[in-house]
């Protein structure tokens, strides 16, 4: 732990499984006060204790991102305990419906589409709304929102894309404006210290997409990691994996 992440508070929505939990315990090795969003108080409790177990420093904060009352009570709690938040991490993410539907943009449901962009895109937009004044009270405030390549236009555009046939409607969609979202708070946040970024974690093992991943959650938090430990001079309004700049 050094002196730059000593009574350095992270808040990572969805952090009680996968990329999130990962993510956890790699912000927990940087030193930093892990605040694990989750919307499950039991798997919530499970997860601070299962860090806490590790040696870390974790606090569950609970936290139903699409209830904008749990989101103020989160906020409040976070500003009585903590008086700041130095990285928000917004990982809370779905896939809504059957594969073989959602897969044909006109046999997609509006009604899934709607709730897909309520947890992908509104949730995220709400939540970072929210914590923006606990951010602003950091000395370099970061905000990391998790995308995907599956919302690259450009990527979706170009037939040799490993996944040029994955035509998702809801979900690629919905990481298309995650990436709007990232883009035009970074724009209002350009003349702070704040760094918003979206990180693309790749394809990777996790219930999301029924664990048909190829990569592990230790390689998808890496990117999610590397944007929210950022130095003074690094990157805003980007999209990033691990290699560096993917394409809008």
């Amino acid at each position: 732990m050094t002196t730059e992440t000593l009574n350095k508070t992270v808040l990572i929505t969805g952090a009680n499984k996968g990329i999130g939990f990962e993510t956890a315990r790699r912000m927990g090795k940087e030193g930093f006060t892990i605040l694990v969003g989750a919307r499950n108080r039991e798997r919530g409790i499970s997860a601070e204790a299962n860090l806490i177990a590790e040696g870390f420093d974790a606090q569950f904060i609970e936290l139903d991102v699409t209830s904008q009352t749990s989101i103020d009570t989160a906020a409040n709690s976070i500003r009585e305990t903590y008086g700041k938040l130095d990285v928000l991490i917004n990982n809370v993410g779905v896939v809504l419906g059957n594969f073989e539907d959602i897969a044909v943009p006109s046999k997609t449901d509006s009604k899934l589409l709607r709730e897909t962009f309520d947890y992908n895109f509104f949730a995220m937009f709400d939540v970072t709304k929210s914590m923006l004044p606990l951010i602003r009270e950091s000395n370099e405030g970061r905000i990391v929102n998790i995308s995907s390549e599956l919302g690259s236009l450009t990527q979706h555009s170009d037939p040799s894309f490993e996944f040029f046939h994955h035509k998702i409607l809801s979900y690629n969609s919905s990481k298309t404006a995650v990436n709007a979202l990232t883009v035009h708070f970074a724009y209002e946040l350009k003349d702070t210290p704040i760094k918003v970024n979206s990180a693309d974690p790749g394809f990777t093992a996790t219930d999301l997409n029924g664990f048909q991943g190829y990569r592990s959650v230790e390689q998808a938090a890496t990117v999610v990691v590397q944007l929210a430990t950022l130095t003074g001079d690094g990157p805003t309004g980007g999209f990033f994996n691990e290699n560096g700049s993917v394409p809008w």
